[in-house]
């Protein structure tokens, strides 16, 4: 089996009623919107800004995941090798998860807090998970994203910015929540 990988577009958008209606206008369906706290940390030998990895602890109301995303492989949409993995829920668990994760040498970088509302698009047999974040000191940002095997990687990028174009959207913004 390959790899898995996501492949996403980030846009500034300024105009969320307008992104909104025309995902209705598509069919999308509406998920529950939900705020995201994530906790990033940075390789005590390697500078993940440098290679473009991220490492962070996600906690989304009681549930909490911990995600690695590899350094870009794309060259038209910011596509990386993803790894998800959910752990026990609680507050107390993910500061818990912190605190190994620093004893192990990682040191924490920045928290990132935003809410997100998150859809499901089906166009022609593929499913796009768009989600409009916003995020209090930057604003607010659509995400097109498809996971996909790595060999399907081409393809995936070719539909989301597709679906980007036919939205009217031309200039990602390459930059993470981060930077």
């Amino acid at each position: 089996m390959a790899d898995r990988c996501e492949v996403e577009l980030k846009f500034r958008i300024s105009e969320r009623n307008a992104i909104e209606m025309q995902l209705q206008q598509r069919g999308a369906v509406e998920q529950a919107g939900v705020s995201h706290r994530d906790a990033y940390f940075n390789h005590p030998t390697r500078d993940f800004r440098t290679t473009d990895e991220a490492f962070r602890i996600r906690s989304v109301g009681n549930e909490n995941w911990m995600t690695y995303k590899g350094a870009v492989i794309g060259t038209t949409a910011k596509s990386r090798h993803e790894i998800e993995i959910g752990f026990a829920a609680g507050p107390d668990t993910a500061g818990q998860f912190a605190e190994m994760v620093k004893l192990l040498g990682f040191r924490f970088v920045r928290e990132v807090c935003k809410s997100r509302s998150t859809w499901v698009l089906d166009a022609q047999g593929t499913t796009f998970e768009l989600a409009i974040d916003h995020v209090p000191e930057l604003g607010t940002f659509l995400e097109i994203e498809l996971i996909t095997d790595s060999d399907q990687r081409e393809a995936a990028e070719r539909e989301v910015w597709g679906l980007a174009h036919s939205m009217g959207l031309s200039v990602a913004e390459p930059r993470s929540y981060l930077d």
